[in-house]
């Protein structure tokens, strides 16, 4: 099949860790896409073990807290490189009840200081379209996924003009600020196609298959790991 994208990836910065940043994104509206990577992450079937789940890119936690509240069995360790989100995370958590459910820590997703094969359900959203490489966390994620356990992973996929740019951003950002239209714009363009995921999905390994366009938007992939 034809690789469409014309698009050159324009990359933004890796870190959003001030507090006006955190702010601004937590109060974004996140709500239909959280609960669309959560009601597909949780229709997966054999129904992922939530017990030991790894949230890589946690944000300002929300979909931690969105899981949990669906699935009463989750138990979710959330990192992020961002020490501000992780702050507005944390008092995201506790307003939800769910302290001792949710842990968040201050880590690198490149480098996961966790041993191997040691949490059944790996998931990340929108975390891919910040790292300029995103093959080693890739790796990474994968290496801590035990026997048995899911990959769900989640982003943005870069458009293949900016025409299409105009006319997701017209679709997707109607009322919002022009600080928050900006960074859907500068998300889309410094996000992957997904030929280039399937590419980096092939050199760990994973077939081509679990990766797959989700919706106008977005690519997923869907990975078991073999018992």
């Amino acid at each position: 099949m034809a690789r469409m994208t014309t698009l050159s990836r324009v990359l933004e910065p890796e870190v959003m860790d001030s507090e006006d940043e955190a702010r601004a994104y937590d109060a974004m509206d996140h709500a239909e896409v959280n609960a669309a990577f959560c009601t597909d992450l949780l229709a997966l079937s054999p129904r992922p073990d939530l017990a030991t789940t790894l949230d890589v890119g946690t944000g300002t936690a929300l979909i931690p807290i969105e899981l949990c509240h669906r699935a009463k069995d989750a138990r979710v360790v959330g990192i992020d490189l961002a020490a501000s989100m992780l702050a507005v995370g944390r008092r995201n958590v506790e307003h939800a009840a769910l302290s001792g459910v949710v842990a968040l820590r201050l880590v690198d997703a490149k480098a996961l200081p966790f041993a191997d094969e040691s949490f059944r359900c790996v998931v990340s959203n929108s975390i891919v379209h910040h790292i300029p490489e995103p093959l080693g966390t890739l790796r990474e994620m994968l290496r801590v996924l035990s026997p048995g356990g899911w990959l769900f992973v989640r982003d943005l996929a870069r458009p293949p003009s900016d025409a299409a740019v105009t006319e997701l951003l017209g679709r997707y950002a109607q009322g919002a600020t022009p600080a928050q239209r900006a960074l859907l714009d500068a998300s889309l363009r410094a996000a992957l196609t997904v030929d280039e995921v399937r590419d980096r999905a092939a050199t760990t390994g994973l077939p081509g298959e679990c990766v797959s366009m989700s919706s106008d938007r977005h690519w997923t992939l869907a990975f078991r790991r073999a018992n």
